[in-house]
């Protein structure tokens, strides 16, 4: 079994050491436990200590991609030898399939997947079924369906050297398991050929592995880098797994096209006329296309007929790649929560008018995310983390541990109340007082428009101010905040993307514009986030 092996250039200080303690000692019974640490006390470090104490692989829980890819880091740079991965949803754009029966108007679904991200969502599934030492990153989308993990892992064949299989074999093989072979593209998920040597891209970046060939015996495996073509590691032994995660054999196909028809024919009649024909035409121009190549548009949507489940069973999601004991962190759980508590009424209603009107079968209902109270038996080994817990972590938890003073000794910072009036003239000068002292400042608004508007002002002003919002995609964002730490820049501007977890020691200055106006995650715990942005800074 491999080990989690903890790097740092610092031990526990402050609170940290008996916090960790009460942790390792509660979870070694089970249950679910609160680490109640304030904001900058280094609970990220102390719940590290906790993995690489318990050895258990883990599932670290955010509330938003920019917190899950800074937590993402943080654990890298925790445990360089060992496993660990980001999972987010891979979606850059995504405009669900609906119907707004009041207008009669059908949208098609349109969404815009990116490669790098679908690619790391691979290799996270992959390590949680070949390694132990595996840290997972994720946001709540780990709670949506991604295919049975028993298929996916017996779908996946091991290659050995001196293993007889011919070429031919080997990419039959490959394209059951939805590689695509292309020698000018060679992407992930991609397989290239020249004469006996056989390449094959996984979810990994820059490595592939090549099979070279003597007659019809594996003569060589080399694990090799793919801007340089060099070798890595000379190869025993490698694991196929498949290209994408919805991968399923042909006999599966087959049993649910069966399914998918049985269910046509009982749920058709009890539709008007016209609804029954929009859904007769609809489903049997899908049941033509998985016949003749296995795929159709919307495939997700007969989710349950692919992997056998009942009407109304939980779909397969990354939690279930997890061994049973496995660890799972709530970061912000205070926030984490109640986000994983309202995904399914949301996918449910617009499901609910596309049923109704013919656009699809009543199967659609169980292509979703889990309910709360599904969700709620992975939680057998959890640490609920925040500053400011809810009464359900604070009522649910075996042990609240504290963690309140801080490794850096630092208090929190000074906070004043301004008049509302002159706030944008107000926050310009400060601006530039926190810029001349060397640091950076960040500035949180109620809506989007007013943070686009206030950095075009900034800008105008003289101020280097970038926004930041739910429109900036995943990867940009994080840029962002690193742009902002090197000092490309001096402000960043947002709404409740700079709240909980952000861990900028550059930032002297938290700014609130409209703090006693109601919003969208406004209010006392919310605030109480905001102002500590500022803890990590003495200034």
């Amino acid at each position: 079994m491999e080990r989690f092996e903890l790097v740092s250039d610092y031990g526990p200080k402050g609170d940290q050491g008996p916090a960790i303690e009460a942790l390792v000692k509660g979870l070694s019974k089970g249950g679910r436990h609160t680490l109640l640490g304030v904001t900058g006390s280094g609970k990220t470090f102390s719940v590290a200590n906790v993995i690489a104490r318990l050895n258990r692989p883990t599932l670290v829980l955010a509330h938003n991609k920019t917190l899950a890819a800074q937590l993402y880091n943080e654990f890298r740079s925790f445990f360089p030898r060992n496993s660990v991965h980001y999972f987010i949803s891979y979606f850059d754009y995504y405009q669900p399939e609906s119907y707004l029966p009041a207008k009669d108007v059908y949208i098609e679904k349109d969404s815009q997947v990116n490669e790098r991200i679908q690619q790391l969502r691979l290799e996270a599934t992959n390590a949680l079924l070949s390694r132990t030492d595996v840290v997972i990153v994720s946001s709540v989308s780990c709670i949506y369906g991604i295919g049975d993990p028993s298929t996916y892992a017996e779908m996946a064949f091991s290659l050995k050297v001196g293993q007889r299989i011919s070429r031919e074999e080997l990419l039959a093989k490959l394209v059951d398991l939805q590689y695509e072979r292309n020698n000018v593209d060679f992407s992930p998920g991609k397989v290239r050929v020249n004469g006996d040597i056989v390449d094959v891209r996984m979810g990994s970046e820059d490595e592939f592995v090549r099979v070279g060939f003597l007659d019809a015996v594996i003569e060589s495996l080399q694990r090799r880098r793919v801007m340089r073509n060099s070798v890595i590691e000379p190869l025993t032994e490698f694991l196929v797994f498949p290209a994408k995660h919805f991968v399923v054999p042909q006999e599966q196909v087959n049993r649910a096209i069966v399914s998918i028809k049985a269910e046509l024919a009982e749920a058709a009649p009890k539709l008007a006329p016209l609804e029954r024909e929009r859904l007769e035409s609809r489903t049997r121009y899908d049941l033509e296309m998985l016949q003749e190549v296995g795929y159709c548009n919307g495939i997700e949507n007969y989710s349950r007929h692919f992997d056998g489940r009942k009407p109304g069973e939980p779909p397969f999601c990354l939690l279930d790649f997890f061994p049973k004991d496995f660890l799972m962190v709530v970061d912000e759980s205070h926030v984490t929560l109640p986000q994983v508590r309202g995904m399914l009424n949301g996918d449910r209603s617009r499901k609910k008018n596309l049923i109704e009107h013919g656009f699809r079968l009543p199967s659609a209902y169980d292509n979703r995310p889990l309910s709360f109270e599904e969700f709620e038996p992975y939680l057998k080994n959890a640490v609920f983390t925040s500053a400011t817990p809810s009464e359900y972590e604070l009522n649910s938890s075996a042990s609240v541990v504290e963690q309140i003073i801080r490794p850096t000794g630092l208090v929190d910072p000074v906070v004043e109340v301004r008049p509302g009036s002159s706030q944008v003239e107000d926050v310009l000068k400060e601006i530039r007082a926190t810029e001349q002292k060397g640091f950076r400042t960040l500035v949180t608004t109620i809506t989007k428009k007013l943070a686009e508007d206030l950095t075009e002002f900034l800008a105008k002003n003289g101020v280097k101010a970038r926004y930041l919002h739910s429109e900036i995609d995943s990867l940009q964002r994080t840029e962002l905040i690193r742009q902002l730490r090197l000092k490309k820049f001096d402000c960043l501007v947002g709404i409740n993307l700079l709240r909980e977890g952000l861990d900028i020691p550059e930032v002297a200055l938290v700014a609130v514009l409209d703090a006693d106006q109601e919003g969208f995650l406004r209010g006392a715990r919310s605030l109480i986030q905001v102002i500590v942005r500022a803890s990590r800074n003495t200034e």
